[in-house]
């Protein structure tokens, strides 16, 4: 069974949306959150950053990437209401859609251009670099991470 562009995008994006969520719960434990939180907002506001270009949404070009830093108790909360336009994004899109090129303002105030699928692909990405960082974060701080490498959500046991 082959798996459609708009199906590895979803199971992407729900992978790491699960990974996230059950690093949350660490993150809480942690006895110095703030550089954690940090990434974790870094995130949301990515997802938030990307979709506003896409749209063509005139503010896009003075969101943050950094900013806001969320309160740890509206992380979970942020991060579902980031992911959601994505999630909705991809379902009413075709294949073809998805890899077509979009354009949008950039940092420098240039007209740039990528294609959804390839954004989508970048925020995912994005999200296990500094995921990465965070699991770096709490083994510095004591703490064992949690196991949350891909196949651990794909593999079972037979015998």
């Amino acid at each position: 069974m082959t798996m459609d562009l708009s199906e590895y995008l979803l199971d992407t994006f729900q992978y790491n949306s699960d990974t996230n969520i059950k690093l949350l719960e660490k993150i809480r434990q942690l006895p110095q959150k703030e550089e954690a939180i940090k990434y974790f907002s870094h995130l949301i506001n990515s997802q938030y950053k990307w979709m506003a270009r896409i749209q063509q949404d005139p503010r896009a070009i003075t969101m943050s990437w950094w900013d806001p830093v969320y309160p740890l108790d509206e992380l979970e909360e942020e991060w579902h209401k980031s992911l959601s336009p994505w999630i909705e994004y991809i379902n009413l899109r075709s294949e073809e859609e998805l890899s077509a090129e979009l354009s949008f303002t950039g940092y420098d105030g240039a007209r740039w251009a990528a294609s959804a699928k390839d954004i989508a692909l970048q925020l995912n990405y994005h999200s296990i670099h500094h995921r990465a960082q965070i699991q770096a974060i709490i083994r510095q701080q004591g703490l064992e991470p949690d196991f949350v490498d891909y196949i651990g959500t794909r593999y079972r046991r037979i015998g």
